[in-house]
């Protein structure tokens, strides 16, 4: 069946357009509310937020959703998704909500729903609260002592902050390094350069000043110009960017040069093996993961197994087959023996593990691999079913043939914007230039 609401990471759109009103804000906190609320304890949900001006609209609403089907409802502030799943843990809350559209711009929002466990909530159970949401939940609702309150609480951030810090060996210090970091005036403009400077690094930080309508503007792991010339400008021996909520990473060494997700997977998963603990003998990546990264892997008799787009596949395959290290090429990296979700700064503080322990350079040290070309272009469109047609089917069966056994394609619709992504790769790059170009021709020509 079709999703009305959720998509592959939540609910998403423009912010006080459908689906990202606060009216449906508000009753998908009355359905959530419904779903949870299961025995006679007094059930509690946490709810963060990123800095975005509409994230403050959408709390309220959400507030009054939940409440009103008789949760407490933890105000935790602005905080990275990743530290959201922590808590609903750690608090014992029975769900947990982050209102964010992370990489995406201000205009946008979206909510992110986590179960007591701290993992994003299964298909059936999203599929659960869609068929509420559009109900008449008015009877339904308790009244009196039965409506729920709201708490802001204070200090949680700093539980956050403690458990960044304890994913590393107590006599880990990061003294001596110089540490640039960019956390895209989003949910990590706290926590981040916190953590790194208790550890000891020298901190430079920039994309720490949020106004409501500069998360991820020019800045943070989708714009890593800004802070590329930060570490060329301070001479850092590290370039460290987050997202808006804080949940994937890049690295830039101290050259100037970008690392992607897959690098540091590699970095990951070789310093993890060595020391024993890789789990079930490899990591679990996307089919946007370079094959490259495979290569690396193999030559080091390691798996990795594919899942399509998304961290909740990744998650999924992890836990049902006992990984323990996964992610995706954007920097959306899933440490298990640390979190449920992922986490930009855990996994950045991994990596400056294993540069402080092997004394090289960023460069020398981030760099497993020689990626294969690899181009990624994506298509807009208005609406339709674009791959469906003919023409399009053609071009892609011509690349395919072209590409043969020395090369990938993968061609999906994005999850959370109206685009067709279209990726190949594959040794000659000229070859996978043309095989991407002629696919995206013949999307644009039908693409209403």
């Amino acid at each position: 069946m079709a999703r009305r609401y959720f998509g592959t990471d939540g609910i998403r759109g423009k912010a006080n357009r459908h689906p990202m009103t606060p009216e449906v804000a508000m009753k998908v906190g009355m359905a959530a509310g419904i779903a949870f609320n299961r025995g006679s304890y007094r059930h509690r949900v946490v709810i963060g937020k990123d800095t975005r001006r509409s994230s403050y609209m959408l709390e309220n609403a959400m507030v009054a959703g939940f409440t009103s089907a008789g949760m407490d409802v933890l105000l935790l502030g602005p905080m990275p998704t990743p530290a959201v799943a922590m808590l609903t843990r750690s608090l014992r809350a029975d769900i947990g909500v982050m209102i964010s559209a992370s990489h995406n711009s201000f205009e946008d929002n979206g909510i992110k729903l986590f179960g007591p466990d701290g993992y994003k909530l299964s298909d059936e159970i999203e599929a659960r609260i869609e068929s509420l949401i559009d109900e008449d939940l008015s009877t339904r609702m308790p009244t009196g002592a039965g409506i729920g309150r709201a708490t802001r609480v204070d200090g949680d951030i700093y539980r956050y902050i403690e458990f960044a810090k304890r994913t590393l060996p107590r006599e880990m210090s990061f003294e001596g390094l110089r540490v640039a970091v960019d956390c895209a005036n989003g949910a990590g403009y706290k926590v981040a350069p916190g953590v790194l400077w208790e550890l000891g690094a020298e901190v430079v930080k920039i994309g720490v000043d949020p106004d409501g309508t500069n998360i991820n503007l020019n800045c943070g792991s989708t714009k890593p110009e800004a802070l590329i010339a930060k570490v060329r400008e301070v001479r850092a021996d590290i370039g460290i960017a987050l997202d808006g909520d804080a949940d994937r990473v890049l690295i830039v060494d101290e050259r100037g040069q970008i690392v992607d997700g897959d690098q540091l997977m590699a970095v990951i998963a070789e310093s993890w093996n060595d020391d024993g603990r890789l789990a079930a003998g490899g990591i679990v990546a996307t089919v946007m993961s370079n094959l490259g990264l495979e290569r690396f892997l193999e030559a080091q008799n390691l798996l990795l197994a594919r899942t399509k787009v998304g961290d909740r596949y990744v998650v999924e395959h992890m836990r049902a087959h006992g990984y323990n290290v996964g992610g995706e090429q954007s920097g959306h990296i899933v440490l298990s023996d640390f979190g449920t979700t992922g986490d930009g700064l855990v996994s950045a503080l991994q990596v400056l593990a294993v540069v402080k322990q092997k004394g090289g350079t960023v460069s020398e040290v981030c760099r497993r691999f020689d990626p294969v070309p690899q181009i990624l272009k994506n298509v807009r469109f208005g609406g339709g079913t674009p791959l469906e047609k003919d023409s399009v089917q053609s071009a892609i069966e011509s690349a395919q043939a072209r590409l043969g056994n020395s090369g990938r394609l993968v061609i999906r619709p994005s999850g959370t914007e109206p685009l067709i992504r279209v990726m190949a790769e594959g040794d000659d790059p000229r070859m996978v230039e043309e095989v991407v170009d002629g696919i995206c021709d013949a999307l644009r020509a039908v693409a209403a």
